[in-house]
C-alpha cells in the first residue's frame, strides 16, 4: 500500500485526502520513511525539513476542505530556492552557509496553495552541467537502473520523484535541466514560456534563459502545479486531438537518435494521425550554431552572478564551474551582445511556424541515461559530450522561450524510459498542457515503476 501511495498521481492524492480515506500526516510518513530507507541510494536531497513538514500536515487535517489545489501534498524543490530559514547551497560548498530569509516567489506560492515542501533537492553545481554529476553531495542515480545518471542539472529533483520520496517537484530549465532529466527518468518535466513563472528567490545561472519548471508523474499534475505556481493562468482543459496541426521538425531534431526512440516517436506520430491530427513537416532555423550561442549568453552572465564569491570563495567552487567561469571572462562583450541578436533571431523565424501549427513534437533525448561518470556517448558511431547529448533537443527552447514538455514514450530494451517533448506556443502553456492531457489519456504512456529492491 506504502508504495501505491508513494508513485501515486497528485491528483489521485489529492481525492483520498478529500475523501479522508488518507491523512495528510499518513501521507508524509509514506514519503518520510522511503527518504529513510533511500536517502544513501538516490541522493536526492541535500537538506529536509521533515519536522516542520509534519507540522503543516497536521495543519492540513484541519483544512482539508479549504478548496486549495495541493492541500496536504508533499513537494520538494531543487536547492536553488530560497526556503525562508533554510540554507539554499546551489549544490556547493561556496553557499554552505548562505541562509535565506524568505521564500522564493515559487515556494511561497506553491505554500498558498497548500502544498507541503518537505527539502531540497541535489544538483549540478549552481545547475551548471546536464549529467547532475556533483562531487559534493553525490551523483543522484538513475531510478530504473542506478549505474545510470538521473539527468541534469535537476538530477535530485528526477531523483525525488522518480525514486517515490515525493510526489513532485520543482527545478530550473537553462538547457533542459528540467525536461531532461524528467525524460530519462520516465517522468514529465514541463517548462512554461519564459517568464510566466516567477524566478524571483531563486539562485540564477543565466537570467537570460532561465525558467523554473516541474517534475511530475503525468500532465494532469503538470497543470494542476502550473496553476498553482502562476494562479493568474487560464482553465486548463483538455483540448481535442482532431484538427490540431502538429509541426514534424526536418533534420536537427531526428538526427544522431537512438533508433529506438525515433521507433517510440513514430509510434506516437501514427497515434497522432489515428486521432485526426495533422502531422506537417516543419523547417527550422539553422541549428549548427544554437549551442555556441546558448553558452556565450550563459558563462558571463553565470560569471557575472558569482564575481561577489570569487575573490574570497574562489577555491571553494569546483574545478569544473571555475572552467566555466574562466569561460566566461574570455568571451567579449561584442560576442555577448551577437550571441543575444541570435536569440532574438531565434525567437522571430520561431512566431512564423507557429502561425502555422499549433504544436511542434520531437524526440526528448537522442539517448537513454548514460552511465554514471560516461565522458561521452555515441550515437551512429558519432561520439558527443555526454551532457551536450542529453540535452541537444531541449536547449534551443530555452533561447526561443516556448513552453515545452516531456512525456514518456515507452520502455527501451536497455529497461530505461524513452521520452517526447511537445513543444508550444509562446503564452500558450495552457493550450500545450491541454493537448499533452489529452494525449495522455488517449495514449497509454504508463511505464512499470523501477525496482528499487
Amino acid at each position: 500500500m506504502s508504495a501505491q501511495l508513494a508513485f501515486a498521481s497528485i491528483g489521485e492524492l489529492s481525492r483520498r485526502l478529500q475523501t479522508r480515506d488518507l491523512s495528510a500526516a499518513q501521507l508524509l510518513e509514506v514519503y518520510a520513511e522511503r527518504i529513510g530507507r533511500y536517502a544513501d541510494t538516490s541522493k536526492a536531497f541535500i537538506s529536509l525539513d521533515l519536522g516542520g513538514a509534519r507540522r503543516k500536515a497536521d495543519t492540513a487535517d484541519r483544512n482539508l476542505d479549504n478548496g486549495l489545489p495541493l492541500t496536504g501534498i508533499p513537494y520538494a524543490c531543487k536547492d536553488l530556492f530560497d526556503v525562508a530559514g533554510q540554507i539554499t547551497t546551489a549544490g556547493s560548498k561556496v553557499l554552505q552557509d548562505n541562509t535565506a530569509h524568505s521564500d522564493a516567489d515559487a515556494i511561497r506560492n506553491m505554500n498558498q496553495a497548500g502544498a507541503i515542501c518537505i527539502g531540497k533537492n541535489n544538483l549540478h553545481e549552481f545547475a551548471y552541467g546536464a549529467t547532475g554529476e556533483n562531487i559534493i553531495y553525490g551523483t543522484a542515480p538513475n531510478p530504473y537502473d542506478h549505474s545510470r545518471l538521473a539527468g541534469g542539472s535537476s538530477s535530485g529533483s528526477a531523483a525525488a520523484v522518480g525514486f517515490g520520496l515525493c510526489a513532485a517537484a520543482l527545478g530550473t530549465d537553462t538547457g533542459g535541466s528540467v525536461r531532461a532529466p524528467a525524460a530519462l527518468c520516465g517522468l514529465v518535466g514541463f517548462k512554461p514560456t519564459f517568464g510566466r513563472i516567477s524566478t524571483a528567490g531563486v539562485i540564477p545561472y543565466s537570467w537570460t534563459l532561465d525558467h523554473v519548471g516541474t517534475l511530475t508523474r503525468n500532465a494532469q499534475d503538470a497543470a494542476t502545479l502550473f496553476k498553482a505556481l502562476l494562479p493568474t493562468a487560464h482553465d486548463i482543459p483538455q483540448v481535442a486531438l482532431r484538427g490540431q496541426v502538429i509541426g514534424i521538425p526536418e533534420g536537427f531534431f531526428f538526427t544522431r537518435c537512438d533508433r529506438e526512440i525515433l521507433d517510440s516517436i513514430d509510434l506516437l506520430m501514427k497515434f497522432l494521425r489515428t486521432a485526426g491530427a495533422v502531422l506537417k513537416p516543419v523547417s527550422m532555423p539553422s541549428m549548427e550554431h544554437t549551442r555556441s550561442v546558448s553558452l556565450t549568453v550563459q558563462m558571463p552572465e553565470a560569471l557575472s552572478f558569482h564575481n561577489r564569491y570569487l575573490e574570497q570563495r574562489g577555491h571553494l567552487y569546483s574545478q569544473e564551474f571555475r572552467a566555466g567561469l574562466a569561460l566566461g571572462q574570455c568571451l567579449l562583450a561584442e560576442q555577448y551582445i551577437r550571441a543575444k541578436r541570435f536569440i532574438e533571431t531565434y525567437r522571430r523565424d520561431m512566431a512564423v511556424i507557429f502561425a502555422g501549427v499549433d504544436a511542434l513534437l520531437t524526440p526528448a533525448t537522442p539517448v537513454i541515461a548514460p552511465a554514471i561518470g560516461a565522458v561521452e556517448v555515441s550515437v551512429d558511431g558519432i561520439p558527443e559530450p555526454a551532457g551536450n547529448a542529453i540535452t541537444r533537443y531541449t536547449s534551443f527552447f530555452n533561447m526561443s522561450g516556448h513552453p515545452a514538455i516531456t512525456l514518456p514514450c515507452g520502455m527501451h530494451s536497455a529497461g530505461l524510459p524513452m521520452a517526447a517533448q511537445l513543444i508550444g506556443r509562446h503564452h500558450g502553456d495552457e493550450q500545450l498542457l491541454g493537448l499533452v492531457r489529452q494525449i495522455e489519456t488517449d495514449y497509454d504512456f504508463t511505464l512499470p515503476l523501477p525496482d528499487l529492491a
